[in-house]
């Protein structure tokens, strides 16, 4: 006798959420709700939408304020699911949706390692070599669940946070395919999350893009990867001007006599490090306009005037 398929309510933002969502609707399962975001006027939406997926495929969807709305809980409990996910869902879900059905969540990092937000950004900041994705059973307590899958991804020595968001994002889809017939059938591993190792991160903000030239060279190459475009970018000011590095390569060997921060050798543009050696800088945005080697000689002998 054929079993009825499962029904689910899904949590889902980003590119992560529209491929896992893919997921789950060629696995069979009745994805009976969508809970999503609308996009902010104020973000640079270079990601995928769930919302036009859901329309596309003709899914109900709700977009809420916050998930702690009494009418939100209501609507989940009429869609009755069997099952709950959430994939890039970017608010909390109280302990009264939580106890509507069992509930797991994707997770951007190989927990326990870099829990809370942005684990992409925080994995590459901290010069890790490997990330990749979690579905974990969800908790009040965020990424301390058990875990279901995981799925590895190497980080390459130039790897900004952007190029490994594409590659987690297809770890999480082969994580959830690879599980989603025992998670189905109920038969699905649990392997215990250890929140004696890895760590917790917050979000981060525009600001912490801040570039300290007196730190060494690699963790001022971090900082850029971690926040290189399409995210708001590592950045020093210099006078009234902000400049923001676009592209950039950490340069072999040490540059002699130069003070740490920005400068122009050889035609060019190097950021200087406490350490003695430097970034090469192939793209530079001066107040959010590209600029020359040349320009940039000459707004920092402005400065110096």
């Amino acid at each position: 006798m054929t079993q009825p398929r499962k029904r689910a309510v899904v949590f889902a933002y980003h590119n992560v959420g529209v491929r896992c969502l893919k997921v789950l609707l060629a696995g069979g399962v009745d994805v009976a709700l969508v809970i999503t975001h609308q996009d902010s006027a104020t973000e640079n939406i270079w990601f995928e939408s769930v919302l036009s997926l859901c329309e596309t495929e003709g899914i109900p969807y709700l977009t809420p304020i916050d998930a702690k709305g009494a009418d939100l809980v209501e609507a989940i409990k009429a869609a009755q699911p069997d099952l709950m996910f959430s994939f890039y869902f970017r608010h909390m879900l109280p302990q009264a949706i939580l106890d509507i059905a069992p509930a797991y969540n994707m997770h951007g990092s190989l927990l326990p390692a870099f829990r809370g937000r942005a684990p992409t950004n925080w994995a590459v900041l901290h010069g890790a070599t490997e990330t990749g994705a979690t579905l974990h059973e969800m908790t009040v307590k965020p990424d301390a669940g058990a875990i279901v899958a995981q799925q590895a991804v190497p980080i390459l020595p130039d790897d900004t946070a952007f190029e490994v968001f594409g590659k987690v994002t297809v770890a999480a889809e082969l994580a959830l395919y690879h599980v989603l017939p025992s998670l189905l059938a109920g038969t699905a591993p649990r392997t215990p999350n250890d929140l004696t190792k890895g760590g917790y991160f917050g979000g981060r903000k525009p600001e912490d893009g801040r570039i300290d030239w007196t730190k060494p060279a690699q963790e001022v190459y971090n900082l850029h990867r971690a926040v290189a475009p399409p995210y708001p970018g590592a950045f020093t000011d210099v006078g009234p001007r902000r400049y923001v590095i676009e592209r950039a390569r950490l340069q072999n060997g040490n540059v002699q006599g130069l003070s740490p921060g920005l400068a122009v050798v050889d035609n060019a543009i190097l950021g200087v490090c406490g350490d003695g050696r430097a970034l090469v800088i192939h793209s530079l945005l001066a107040d959010g306009l590209r600029i020359s080697p040349a320009e940039l000689r000459a707004q920092l002998a402005e400065g110096q005037a």
